[in-house]
């Protein structure tokens, strides 16, 4: 069941960090070709999750199909063989196409397919032709810090002839985009088990378990992110196997090192004991209204912090500002039934505010959501709402729930909040109750915004069309649609040439039209479940399935089809 329904009544201008807007439209794929020709990289790649710092996936890219058929192969340029699982979205950088998974396909000969790794897989990105592979053996403690069959998680950055990504195991690892394939063992780590072409050649590794004391839980999965010689770095540090335990509630949450050396340059560990699960979001950078450079991340403890990206030159990080992304009386419970969420999508930065949803582990289900527009130029505590305590004094942050109200805490109003809107909920047709339609759930994706309109989908398989500025009541937001796709949602959208691609567990990608109204292009199947996000480089379309890679071009042909393998068809390894 699906629906439009347009917002009347009152709406405002959303004003954009107290600046006067520009009379020239913000455009988001400009603004991610310029970043990117500063790249050593080709104009047209897409060299890092979200293409750009800012994370908006909205690449400028034309002549992108809304049909294609994996059948005749009628506009699919290749396809090439990942894992059994694939939960990592591509990247296309300098000709190469790389990608996270697991070893279900065995393309290392020391490493057959039954031996369950971590792998980040390299294609050439004109045929699909299989260049090298960097593996990543499992972490003996099993489960609690690397789940079986999970494979790389992680979406890697690419500049220059250099590969930065975390492995399964919690490395922040440095890769030669060339693998072996020069002839050279290049960087300072010399020990790779083998200098094959087909492996990969490392130049630096950071083990955060090992050097950081990191407990990480299930898998580490940061996407990282670089600007001039820093990289930030979620750890992933979380719970054990009680779920109720922090065994290392002092080392870092978040990082910042020296893209060339591995250095760690500063550290935070301000969720501390209050991580409710595990910490799988990613980092965004920009520099905000006033000048200021923020390195965001969204945390394990439902807060979003921002820093200078410099810290305070003592190894040490210097907050700008935070944010509680929770009612104060939400309640953490196991088993599903939570009201309080943490951050695993990313946020997103657009035309002077950050965008960012909460959500949780697959695996507790769906629940309830919160989509926020804040005002980054704002310091300080700019959550939506205090906690005070029955004496009238402020609490600090607390696990499981801020405000209990049984014990005579309230909340009260933020005077200093920096929340432009807060959507969580619309009685979009006015009869006094909000059905399932008209509900944000929690989200483990992103937005992607252009032309002003947002997009995000939710793991109840929502996909919400807001508009980016526009408010229908103050301080919350104009909803112009809503769309069931009855299938599970584990990726961000995708914008590019007018057109919005999300794929589901299904297998389905669903294709709108970029507009206010809900215009449904086309539904694809790809055979079976998406679990990563459709990306566009060089007006090339790729997609990752649970096991298999397809690059989708107008005008191209795959002669004969694509015939899925039994692994394939069968999803062998989940």
């Amino acid at each position: 069941m699906s629906y439009t329904r347009l917002i009347t009544g009152w709406s405002a201008v959303l004003a954009l960090t107290g600046l006067v807007q520009a009379a020239e439209k913000f455009d988001p794929s400009a603004e991610a070709l310029k970043h990117i020709s500063s790249l050593k990289v080709q104009t047209g790649d897409w060299p890092s999750w979200g293409g750009t710092p800012y994370r908006n996936n909205t690449p400028a890219c034309k002549n992108i199909p809304d049909t294609w058929d994996l059948d005749t192969g009628e506009n699919v340029l290749w396809v090439a063989d990942l894992g059994s699982q694939t939960y990592g979205n591509p990247v296309v950088a300098n000709g190469k196409v790389y990608v996270g998974t697991n070893n279900g396909n065995g393309y290392i000969k020391r490493f057959p397919s039954n031996v369950d790794l971590g792998c980040l897989v390299c294609f050439d990105e004109k045929t699909g032709d299989f260049l090298w592979q960097a593996s990543s053996p499992k972490l003996p403690t099993g489960r609690v810090h690397d789940w079986p069959q999970q494979g790389v998680c992680a979406t890697v950055y690419c500049e220059d002839s250099r590969v930065w990504y975390v492995t399964n195991r919690g490395e922040v690892t440095c890769l030669d985009a060339n693998g072996f394939h020069d002839g050279k063992n290049d960087g300072t780590f010399q020990a790779e088990p083998s200098d094959d072409k087909y492996e990969a050649d490392i130049l630096w590794r950071l083990d955060m378990m090992g050097e950081l004391g990191v407990s990480q839980h299930n898998m580490c999965s940061c996407s990282v992110t670089a600007m001039g010689d820093y990289l930030f770095v979620d750890t992933g540090n979380g719970v054990d196997e009680s779920h109720i335990n922090i065994p290392a509630p002092n080392a870092p949450s978040h990082l910042c090192i020296n893209k060339n050396t591995g250095k760690v340059l500063w550290t935070d560990s301000t969720p501390g004991v209050n991580v409710l699960h595990g910490q799988w979001s990613s980092p965004v950078y920009f520099v905000d209204a006033t000048g200021q450079a923020q390195i965001v991340f969204g945390s394990g403890d439902g807060w979003m912090y921002s820093f200078d990206p410099a810290g305070d030159g003592k190894g040490k990080p210097k907050l700008l500002w935070k944010f509680d992304g929770n009612p104060k009386t939400s309640l953490y419970l196991l088993g599903g039934r939570a009201t309080r969420n943490h951050f695993i999508g990313t946020p997103v930065f657009y035309d002077g505010n950050v965008y960012c949803a909460v959500g949780e582990d697959p695996e507790h289900g769906e629940g309830v959501g919160h989509l926020y527009c804040l005002d980054p130029t704002k310091r300080g505590d700019i959550s939506l709402e205090l906690a005070m305590g029955a004496d009238g004094k402020e609490l600090a942050p607390r696990r499981l729930q801020n405000v209990d109200e049984k014990k005579g805490e309230k909340t009260a109003p933020n005077p200093n909040s920096g929340v432009i809107f807060h959507y969580d909920a619309i009685d979009s047709d006015g009869d006094g109750k909000v059905e399932f339609e008209e509900t944000m759930h929690r989200t483990i994706g992103s937005v992607a915004i252009k032309d002003d309109l947002l997009y995000i989908a939710d793991f109840s398989g929502l996909v919400h069309c807001l508009d980016a500025k526009k408010l229908s009541a103050p301080g919350k937001p104009t909803v112009y649609w809503t769309h069931d796709m009855f299938a599970a949602s584990w990726g961000s959208p995708l914008i590019v040439d007018g057109k919005v691609f999300i794929g589901d567990e299904d297998g389905d990608i669903t294709i709108f039209e970029l507009s206010k109204e809900l215009n449904i292009l086309g539904e694809i199947n790809m055979i079976n479940a998406i679990y990563s996000t459709p990306v566009a480089a060089n007006d090339t379309l790729f997609i990752s399935n649970k096991s298999n890679l397809f690059a989708i071009k107008q005008g191209a042909k795959l002669e004969g089809g694509f015939k899925p393998t039994a692994r394939a068809s069968s999803g062998d390894g989940e």
